[in-house]
């Protein structure tokens, strides 16, 4: 796929500007509204179907399948990532009105961070084919772990040894301050729980590209598409937080979805690993080709299908849970009717 530099160049500085559009609109705090929520998650989601159109116009139907099927992978994984950022904002208690300012910024630290990830990755695929059987492993462990548990089986949220070490050596005030970061007390210089949370969520970050960047690598090895999925499905995720903000414990079997493809992209990594080896311990350094690679169609017929399962065999779920508790006498979350 040969991208000349003006389309980057247009694609970065739509993407910067999106970002500028959001960072400027959005600097007094306030609790968005679900109509608001839901026309500009709308509005990001026919952004980044458009730049797929574009690509498929412009490239083809291979590169464009390429894209769609990143960027819907990404996305199904960023809805996940939305469960850690519930829980981050509840153990610290940030105000609702305040939600909005630490999900943007930790988005902004996301995209920065998987920009880098992205370009480490792609030159390491370039100069070592054997870099595939580690994206692949890895993707297959993480699709094990995500299904004995994955996020929705946590209560609370865990301090990671990043957030510990910020706590431990900057002080820090009781109370928030507005959308403060830090404040001066006695004299002294202390960082605000807003500032505390917003680490939390970039740390938070950093592990889910760990995750991600070699999900997104396994569908697509143009650095272009990759880099375009990414930045596409990480910008409606602030909206998209507070229009399914009360969907997300219904989706009881999302995590067993997100671990099928996870393990089927991980899967598709090892074939392909197998088709480019070059290392002297597998079959003397030739490649094996016993097993068909999987065309990009049929992975994206893959990722659709399980996503479309997954959240219907969910909702039909909640939805029995929730008679039976009606019927039992109790509310959804186990709340008792009054009787009598």
């Amino acid at each position: 796929m040969d991208v000349p530099f003006w389309a980057w160049a247009v694609t970065v500085g739509a993407v910067v500007a999106m970002i500028g559009f959001d960072l400027l609109g959005h600097r007094r705090p306030h609790e968005p509204r679900l109509r608001e929520s839901a026309i500009w998650s709308i509005a990001y989601v026919s952004v980044g179907v458009a730049f797929g159109v574009l690509v498929w116009a412009l490239y083809g139907g291979r590169y464009g399948g390429e894209y769609f099927a990143g960027y819907i992978t990404e996305k199904s994984l960023s809805v996940d990532n939305l469960f850690v950022f519930v829980l981050i904002m509840s153990g610290f208690a940030v105000p609702r009105a305040l939600q909005q300012k630490v999900l943007l910024y930790g988005i902004v630290f996301a995209l920065a961070l998987r920009t880098v990830f992205i370009f480490v990755g792609a030159a390491a695929i370039e100069q070592f084919s054997w870099v595939f059987y580690l994206f692949g492993a890895f993707l297959v462990w993480t699709a094990v772990a995500q299904a004995r548990g994955g996020h929705q089986g946590q209560d609370e949220y865990t301090e990671n040894g990043v957030l510990r070490f910020v706590r431990r050596f900057l002080p820090t005030t009781d109370d928030y301050h507005g959308d403060r970061l830090m404040v001066g007390v006695d004299g002294r210089h202390l960082v605000t729980p807003l500032a505390v949370a917003l680490v939390a969520i970039g740390s938070a970050d950093l592990l889910f590209a760990v995750d991600s960047i070699p999900a997104i690598f396994g569908l697509t090895q143009e650095t272009f598409l990759v880099f375009a999925a990414n930045a596409f499905s990480l910008l409606g995720l602030r909206q998209l937080y507070f229009l399914v903000d009360g969907l997300l414990d219904r989706l009881v079997y999302l995590h067993y979805g997100l671990a099928a493809i996870l393990g089927f992209i991980g899967a598709r990594l090892l074939i392909h690993a197998l088709h480019a080896n070059e290392l002297p311990f597998v079959n003397g350094g030739e490649h094996v080709t016993v097993i068909p690679e999987v065309p990009t169609s049929i992975s994206l017929a893959v990722i659709l299908l399980t996503l479309l399962v997954t959240t219907v065999a969910s909702l039909v779920k909640d939805r029995r849970n929730r008679a039976g508790a009606r019927l039992a006498g109790h509310g959804p979350d186990g709340e008792r009717f009054p009787t009598g």
